[in-house]
């Protein structure tokens, strides 16, 4: 016996032996794929509203994969970034169960983006995920989605795209997603990954909506770390894409992607050039607000509230910077203030209506961002224009990485009910209230 197995023993091509096992033969009986040709598809509504939940301790991407499991994904496309790899790993294995029908790794962004443009065209739902300077490598494509009318759901784990490059969370990216066209959520945590992503493939489907949907989350705050998601049970699915409900045909040989006429007076720099793509513009930004009363329906409105009626100054946060800014709150009652938070969960559309009339009497906004530039602060201050006396304090932010020092918020909301001059905001971030505007002519002059 012992000869033989000698005989039979492998070796390298420099003689060692291979001591790898080989995976055991499968006796042909059990089927890989059987729990996931064993779930049983409901409503949307039964699955947002009715079926029943349990709570598992899991990671961002354990919960994204946990809603592709249960979404009735066709076609997911990967390509390998930090920190989205893992999620897009994990939905591989989803492949392998059965619970995706096609998965395979793109040869880079533009090449990613490309086949999800092609997979939803085809009237597929698709599914693909990137990060940082992923996401602006394949922007070209992802900006292209919501003018061809094409209804998929992509993850954008933030993270730092300005040298010197990071991998730590960052969500400046969202900058250049908010006016492509797309609808976009913002994740706080785990929870939010798991109830977006589902709610997104419902929405972006309907017949009056017919456009991507991106979910952002800040990065390795949400995707490696651990939180308490509440579950469906993984034996039921969302309905198929019935893509003839759509706002556009499909591509298939008599019908041209929407819009990429081979009509001449489409490709000229002419009148009725203009003209069309005006109009589809239009239609576009339009069928972003008409998708408000789904996000109402699937996902409970574009935001939340807490302890905001009757507040003195209200935080306004979108993401991870809303954990940082419930725990400002908690510590600002102590000291006898009284202040509100607002978390944004949606940012196209955004809730200008909410934000007006939450906002009406408040004296003082503050808006902490995880990235330089302000961008939440910018959609605030241009929402509540003209509605709200409210004093804006754009920041505190952080960025490259940084967490947010709960302290920081705290101060802004201090000084900006006392009167005491900031040292963490720029004056050039400061809108409303009793601001010297010879003041900020100096500090524009002097950066």
């Amino acid at each position: 016996m012992s000869e033989a197995l000698e005989a039979q023993q492998k070796t390298n091509p420099q003689g060692d032996p291979i001591t790898s096992v080989a995976a055991p033969k499968s006796d042909g009986k059990k089927d890989p794929h059987a729990d996931a040709k064993r779930q049983k598809i409901v409503t949307p509504e039964y699955m947002f509203h009715e079926a029943p939940r349990t709570k598992e301790f899991i990671t961002g991407s354990e919960a994204a994969k946990e809603a592709i499991r249960r979404s009735n994904v066709d076609l997911a496309v990967a390509y390998p970034i930090t920190p989205q790899s893992e999620t897009m790993q994990l939905v591989g294995v989803l492949y392998g169960e059965g619970y995706v029908k096609e998965y395979y790794r793109g040869e880079e962004e533009v090449g990613v983006m490309a086949a999800i443009a092609g997979g939803s065209r085809s009237g597929v739902r698709c599914f693909t995920a990137t990060a940082g300077p992923g996401t602006l490598r394949g922007m070209e494509g992802i900006a292209s989605w919501p003018g061809h009318r094409l209804p998929a759901v992509a993850m954008f784990t933030c993270r730092v795209v300005n040298a010197p490059l990071a991998i730590q969370p960052d969500n400046i990216e969202v900058a250049y997603l908010l006016n492509c066209g797309m609808i976009v959520f913002h994740a706080e945590n785990q929870q939010d990954m798991f109830d977006f992503i589902m709610a997104g493939f419902a929405i972006s489907e309907k017949n009056d909506v017919t456009l991507p949907v991106g979910v952002c989350c800040d990065g390795f705050f949400v995707t490696h770390a651990r939180g308490y998601v509440r579950m469906q049970d993984r034996g039921i699915k969302l309905p198929p894409r019935e893509a003839w409900r759509g706002a556009v045909p499909v591509l298939d040989a008599e019908n041209p992607p929407a819009r990429l006429s081979r009509d001449a007076p489409v490709q000229k720099s002419n009148f009725m050039a203009y003209n069309i793509h005006a109009v589809w513009q239009q239609e576009v930004w339009a069928a972003v607000e008409r998708s408000r009363k789904y996000i109402s329906k699937y996902m409970g409105g574009m935001l939340t509230a807490e302890n905001v009626e009757g507040a003195d100054a209200v935080i306004i946060a979108s993401g991870s910077a809303c954990a940082q800014s419930r725990e400002a709150v908690r510590l600002c009652k102590e000291k006898g203030l009284n202040v509100g938070l607002i978390k944004v969960r949606s940012l196209r559309p955004f809730p200008t209506q909410e934000l007006r009339q939450l906002c009406g009497k408040v004296k003082l906004i503050v808006v902490p961002e995880f990235n330089y530039v302000g961008w939440l602060a910018k959609e605030v201050a241009t929402a509540i224009y003209g509605y709200s006396k409210a004093k804006i304090i754009g920041g505190p932010r952080v960025y490259g990485g940084q967490s947010m020092p709960v302290e920081l918020i705290v101060d802004e909301v201090e000084s900006g009910l006392t009167g005491k001059k900031s040292t963490n905001v720029a004056l050039s971030s400061i809108m409303g209230g009793a601001v010297n505007p010879d003041e900020v002519a100096h500090f524009m002059r002097s950066i």
